[in-house]
């Protein structure tokens, strides 16, 4: 295994980093920690979602012991990319040292999309659609970061 300066650091950024954040930091720390030092951060800590960490566990990825955490506690930290999964964040990101690429890749958010439904089988449903949407993602990284039509931001 590479030592941890060669990984790629990778920070997954979204408002509350309580669901699609922290299911990529566990798939990316599952699938890719061969080429992936990964971290996550909301722009807000609302807490680690229990049906993130329950439909993460049905694939294998414990995330149980992940912390919901501030961005601020990030900003003066180095990166290579700073990947935001939701719109929000995106729009909002902070300034990190060095030369961090933000790249944006939205997922649809599950706690929002569930809000009000009451079958806990189709709430299951959107959380493991986005888990596997993300998973789908974190498969492609880091080839995918190299891709000429992404949307990115260079920090400086």
């Amino acid at each position: 295994m590479p030592q941890a300066e060669q990984l790629l650091k990778v920070l997954f950024l979204c408002t509350g980093n309580s669901c699609r954040s922290q299911m990529a930091e566990g798939w990316a720390r599952h699938l890719k920690r061969d080429v992936i030092e990964p971290y996550s951060a909301g722009l807000i800590a609302s807490g680690l979602h229990p049906l993130a960490v329950r439909v993460m566990a049905e694939s294998g990825v414990d995330i149980s012991q992940q912390r919901s955490e501030f961005i601020d506690d990030y900003v003066d930290q180095a990166f290579d990319y700073v990947i935001t999964v939701c719109s929000h964040a995106h729009d909002t990101c902070p300034r990190f040292p060095g030369n961090a690429q933000v790249v944006h890749r939205g997922f649809d958010d599950p706690p929002s999309l569930t809000m009000g439904m009451h079958d806990e089988s189709q709430v299951l449903a959107v959380y493991r659609r986005v888990r596997d949407e993300i998973r789908a993602f974190i498969e492609t990284l880091p080839g995918a970061l190299d891709n000429s039509e992404r949307e990115i931001k260079r920090n400086g």
